[in-house]
């Protein structure tokens, strides 16, 4: 069913007709991926947010507390 969203929570989101289902923030085309490997790196908030610009001002702490449930549950 073409358009058809997947949420992991309440602000990422997995839709086939955006970067083939990757993992983005809604509302954006940024990949989880792409924040989770920038946190994991030691990037600074302002660098992540410079980078990113159509990023919400919540991301990473989503991005983070989505990453920590994910750990638990596999």
């Amino acid at each position: 069913m073409p358009g058809m969203k997947k949420r992991a929570n309440g602000k990422i989101i997995s839709d086939p007709e955006i970067l083939g289902g990757t993992l983005i923030f809604e509302g954006t085309r940024v990949p989880v991926a792409n924040i989770l490997a920038e946190i994991e790196a030691g990037s600074s908030r302002s660098s992540i947010f410079k980078d990113y610009p159509s990023l919400p001002l919540d991301a990473i702490e989503v991005c983070v507390e989505w990453a920590s449930r994910k750990k638990t549950t596999e």
